[in-house]
């Protein structure tokens, strides 16, 4: 009866808010009081006793009330902070104004009237007496500031979110001040040793005050798509400031609590369903909170990876300098983890986590599976992305495949899901990242012996096979919309081409439909870059004959049995007529599916299926092309590698075979405006701008133009000087098996008979303004789906991006 009667005493408090006509006191505290002073109003029931129409109504019709509502919890929280919650009342009352403001700050968020309200000063909403020498200085402070500040002590605050030191009584008022909140990191790993006990009641308060956090730096979600950096979130940019006294044990907090978390626990079967994990609800916030905080103006973030560069490049250069780092502290202390043991805490913990739904067991559903996956590629990302030092760490050894697997997974599993194109987009966006690093490449050629059940073709082989392989599932079977993906999947595959040992007979023959479905004429005619494609696999081809030939019979023998499609392609006709009867074969589908024979897919696997009607998705700003994305750079003979200026022409004819095709294939700089899908109304009238696709139509000239610059020499000469040797020792021998073929040509050489070795080279992802905005709004559409319960924006009026259903 209890929890009826207080359920009931809070709803009466709601209603008298939402019809009184005339302004509350802020002195009433009997009245204020209602809404905190309960024991037993859980989130959910503040959502449920707190329609969304009654807050809308009173932010209108009382704005005074909602204001005094809003300063009299923030006002709680800060005198909670202030005396440390010595008793159980007090930390109830502090949870119930965390679930109060979490429920209302999106409808301020959400009035642009209302917006500037938390940034400004409140008459006594400072913290008097908190600090005495300050005293004048607190009182101005803005309700923000006041909000964000008895967060982060409420954090680190001794019986309520963290582990007391003192065994006898309560720590003091005065305690609490002097608090150094470095001895009260939540759990061990970097900078920190100790691992305290586990309390689940710590890691409950610690999850709804992060809860209130992210819904304060949520703010973002209110403000349309914009590419302007200076637009930076006024909540995070002041929570990761120096104002924040706990900035650093906070972060460290954060980092560790996600990279320590081990769902599978004490691997008892079915643990999971015995009782409830707490540490995963905080380690999910936790990780919502870092990437939303890493995020900063560009000009701070070149800054630091620069910096970061220049020491890793100098070991013994003075470390001094570096203070002008960015302003965000979290990106700042990021950007300094330098420690082996740090980078490999933060590497193996990543990697458990991205693993862990992929644990085969013998009893079905035995063990935890997490849902924060993409979450936790968003954080790999910026730790790949501001600390360079990492990056550097992740491709030193094979630990990079503990993430490349996990990567692949998911994209192979996502790729019929509409509601899952923007798991696809960061999971390529790394891929490329990384392949921009030739030790990337040369780790994919350890051999793939885990079997992860996934619905690809069995085959034996490296891990480069491996993303080949999903790679050509992807473009073949994948759904419309990944389409302006091809080129970054390709991109990939010719940065590490250059360092492949030897390719199975599986992706040695994906690469050669691929080829034959991209060089096919209706497709080269249908739209202004689709030959670019060709020019890609062309280039890959060449990488491989030209630095990996002896190892690569199964590639040579692919390209000799498909010997005709590279003759078709030489002798392309580009007449009108030709152009008119080959559109007129055009198909209904992207890409030719056929002539791929499919083998038996993986045991245990599951096809990959699309999303569930009715299946919510957040919409995506569109990702800029290729072009916009990487930099050139060709690698040196000491291996350094030198950046190519942006449209750079080929000065000979050796370079012209492979470079006048990769300065072809970004030479449109058009190219992201005619094909990338996007659902915003805003991108949509940007993209209208520039002439589409719909406008154009291929012609003789247009055709003629990249046909002359097709690099095929290297492939020519090979098939010169092979072919008639292969058919020669069939007739010879009258030879009908593969296998005596492939011996031949693994015994075979071309020294001296190929065109000059071209220079290596190398695409490396670019940031930009562009990528910058398409990872703000994948961030947070991630952050709401996967905030659902309690649904904190539920319903409220997003402009960042648009929530629709498939």
């Amino acid at each position: 009866m209890g929890n009826a009667d207080t359920k009931l005493h809070f709803r009466k408090a709601v209603i008298q808010l939402t019809t009184k006509t005339q302004p509350v006191e802020a002195t009433d505290n009997a009245f204020w009081d209602q809404f905190w002073a309960d024991s037993s109003t859980t989130v959910q029931d503040v959502f449920a006793l707190v329609p969304a129409a009654e807050i809308r109504a009173v932010r209108e019709e009382s704005p005074s009330n909602l204001a005094t509502l809003c300063y009299k919890a923030v006002e709680r929280l800060v005198q909670g902070a202030d005396s440390g919650c010595p008793s159980e009342k007090e930390r109830q009352i502090i949870l119930n104004c965390t679930r109060l403001l979490t429920r209302i700050l999106p409808y301020i968020f959400e009035d642009a009237d209302w917006r500037g309200f938390f940034w400004s000063t409140v008459p006594g909403a400072g913290r008097a007496g908190r600090l005495d020498e300050d005293d004048g200085e607190a009182e101005e402070r803005p309700l923000a500031e006041s909000l964000l500040l008895a967060i982060a002590d409420l954090l680190f605050c001794p019986h309520f979110t963290a582990q007391s030191h003192k065994k006898n009584s309560s720590d003091t008022a005065e305690d609490i001040r002097s608090i150094d909140s470095c001895e009260y990191i939540w759990e061990a790993g970097v900078g920190f040793a100790q691992s305290p006990p586990l309390n689940y009641i710590h890691d409950l308060n610690r999850t709804e005050l992060l809860k209130l956090l992210l819904t304060c730096f949520s703010e973002a979600m209110y403000l349309p798509p914009s590419s302007e950096r200076k637009n930076l979130n006024p909540w995070v940019s002041f929570f990761c400031s120096t104002e924040n006294r706990h900035a650093l044990p906070l972060f460290t907090s954060l980092l560790n609590v996600v990279c320590a978390y081990d769902p599978v626990g004490y691997g008892v079967p079915y643990n999971h369903l015995l009782f409830s994990d707490h540490r995963e609800q905080l380690v999910e916030q936790a990780v919502q909170i870092l990437i939303v905080t890493l995020e900063h103006e560009a000009g701070s973030a070149a800054r630091a990876a620069l910096q970061a560069l220049d020491d890793s490049a100098s070991p013994s250069a003075e470390e001094e300098p570096e203070p002008a780092g960015p302003d965000n502290l979290f990106v700042n202390y990021l950007s300094r983890i330098h420690r082996e043991e740090d980078l490999s805490f933060i590497l193996k913990g990543l990697a458990r986590l991205l693993n862990n739904p992929l644990v085969q067991t013998y009893l079905p559903r035995s063990t935890k599976k997490i849902q924060f996956q993409q979450e936790l590629l968003i954080l790999f990302w910026k730790f790949c992305d501001f600390n360079k030092k990492f990056l550097f760490f992740v491709l030193k050894s094979s630990d990079v495949l503990d993430m490349l697997v996990p990567i692949l997974f998911n994209l192979n599993d996502a790729r019929a899901d509409q509601s899952r194109v923007g798991l696809m987009h960061i999971g390529v966006f790394i891929l490329l990242l990384l392949s921009g690093e030739r030790n990337f490449g040369v780790r994919l050629n350890k051999p793939y012996t885990l079997r992860v059940p996934m619905d690809i073709p069995v085959f034996t082989g490296t891990h480069a096979d491996l993303l080949v392989v999903i790679f050509h599932k992807i473009i073949t079977s994948g759904h419309q919309r990944l389409q302006p993906l091809f080129d970054c999947l390709l991109t990939i595959i010719v940065n590490i081409s250059p360092y492949l040992k030897s390719l199975s007979m599986v992706a040695a023959n994906k690469l050669l439909h691929l080829l034959e479905a991209f060089s096919t004429p209706w497709f080269l005619f249908s739209l202004p870059q689709n030959h670019h494609l060709v020019f890609f696999l062309l280039e890959v081809f060449n990488n491989i004959i030209q630095y990996q030939f002896d190892g690569n019979c199964n590639l040579v023998y692919a390209i000799i049995r498909k010997r005709n499609v590279f003759h078709q392609l030489a002798n392309l006709t580009s007449d009108t007529a030709s152009i008119q009867k080959a559109l007129q074969k055009k198909k209904k589908s992207g890409i030719s599916r056929t002539s791929s024979v499919e083998t038996m897919s993986m045991e245990g696997s599951r096809p990959a299926v699309p999303a569930e009607p009715g299946t919510l998705k957040a919409s995506l700003e569109a990702t800029p092309g290729i072009d916009k994305i990487t930099e050139k750079s060709r690698v040196s003979e000491d291996g350094t590698l030198v950046t190519v200026p942006h449209l750079d022409p080929p000065q000979t004819a050796a370079d012209s075979s492979a470079g006048a095709g990769a300065s072809d294939t970004e030479s449109n700089s058009e190219r992201d405006h005619e094909v990338y899908h996007t659902e915003s109304e805003a991108t949509r009238s940007r993209l209208s701008s520039v002439s589409s696709s719909a406008a154009w139509s291929a012609n003789s000239d247009w055709v003629s133009s990249w046909k002359a610059k097709l690099p095929l020499q290297t492939i020519m000469r090979l098939l010169q000087v092979l072919v008639p040797q292969v058919e020669k020792i069939c007739i010879d021998k009258g030879l009908t098996d593969e296998s005596e073929i492939l011996k031949f040509l693994q015994h075979g050489t071309l020294v001296g008979l190929l065109p000059v070795p071209h220079p290596i080279l190398i695409r490396k992802y670019q940031a930009n303004a562009g990528t910058a905005m398409w990872f703000r709004t994948y961030m947070w559409g991630v952050i709401y789906l996967r905030n659902l319960d309690p649904p904190i924006w539920y319903d409220t009026d997003i402009r960042l991006f648009e929530i629709q259903r498939i």
